[in-house]
């Protein structure tokens, strides 16, 4: 998969050096702020060590692969304008979208944690991603059902 849906960018971008993974590394450099590439990955991978207490019967980087699929949209509303009108026009989703707006949706809905360290709300969104619960999840579920409602309009279709 290394190499197989991404950037230009991001075939310079390492595998992260504990599970040599390039879905880690990219979700490393989401996390990121500043540039501060080493506190990041101190924070996932004491996120995926508390998932790995939790959780003992499965390897964490497969409950992180796991939640991030349960994430992933298969399709979304875009907009498109014909005839003075807008409509909410639902698109299917490519699979480097996909994988940026799970990323995305999940470092969203762990920031949103508020009152807890980074580490354990990462770990507790990852855990609820993980078992189809959780922020992330419902962000998914919301843009199916709005994709779902908007169904009339796919003949827009871009």
């Amino acid at each position: 998969m290394a190499g197989k849906y991404f950037t230009s960018f991001e075939r310079h971008l390492k595998p992260d050096p504990v599970f040599g993974d390039m879905d880690v590394a990219k979700f490393i450099s989401c996390l990121m702020y500043d540039g501060k590439r080493s506190k990041a990955e101190g924070i996932f991978y004491r996120a995926l060590k508390l998932v790995g207490d939790r959780i003992k019967e499965r390897d964490p980087i497969d409950v992180f692969r796991t939640a991030v699929d349960n994430v992933r949209p298969m399709v979304e509303v875009r907009s498109k304008r014909v005839g003075g009108a807008n409509y909410q026009v639902p698109v299917e989703v490519g699979p480097k979208r996909q994988r940026a707006l799970a990323y995305r949706w999940i470092l969203e809905a762990a920031r949103g944690r508020k009152g807890r360290p980074m580490v354990k709300a990462l770990a507790e969104e990852l855990l609820a991603a993980y078992n189809r619960e959780g922020g992330a999840v419902m962000k998914r579920e919301n843009a199916h059902k709005q994709a779902e409602a908007n169904k009339a309009f796919a003949h827009f279709a871009f």
